[in-house]
């Protein structure tokens, strides 16, 4: 699958394994879960079916907080989010923002500040999904 500004990758693991490894590497790495959202629990309670689909939102302010100072219209799309779902088939996907895309999209110069959490989020998608 390619959505434009998106990172994919298939799960090894069912829908709240990846999510709990997700969480867990975030942690170590620093970064801050804000929110989980679980827009299968909120299809329950409005009676309709939704196969497992969390959304998490997460960021650092060391590295946010830099963007910001760069290019305020930034904001809008920081903290950054993932979501973890179930498809049709029954197989589990982790897709989160790529900073990259969002950069491009704000204009924000090429400085490699970004860098690191590229990396991290790769890292963590990994070990989210293949470990």
């Amino acid at each position: 699958m390619t959505v434009e500004g998106l990172k994919v990758s298939r799960s090894r693991h069912g829908p709240h394994e990846a999510l709990d490894r997700f969480e867990v590497a975030m942690a170590r790495y620093g970064m801050t879960i804000f929110t989980r959202i679980d827009h299968g629990a909120a299809a329950a309670k409005a009676g309709l079916e939704l196969r497992p689909t969390v959304v998490l939102i997460f960021g650092n302010a060391r590295a946010g907080t830099r963007l910001m100072q760069m290019v305020p219209t930034i904001a809008i799309d920081l903290p950054l989010k993932a979501v973890v779902w179930q498809d049709e088939t029954g197989a589990t996907w982790l897709s989160y923002n790529d900073p990259v895309w969002i950069a491009w999209r704000h204009g924000v110069v090429d400085d490699r500040s970004i860098d690191l959490v590229i990396e991290e989020l790769a890292a963590i998608a990994t070990e989210a999904t293949t470990t």
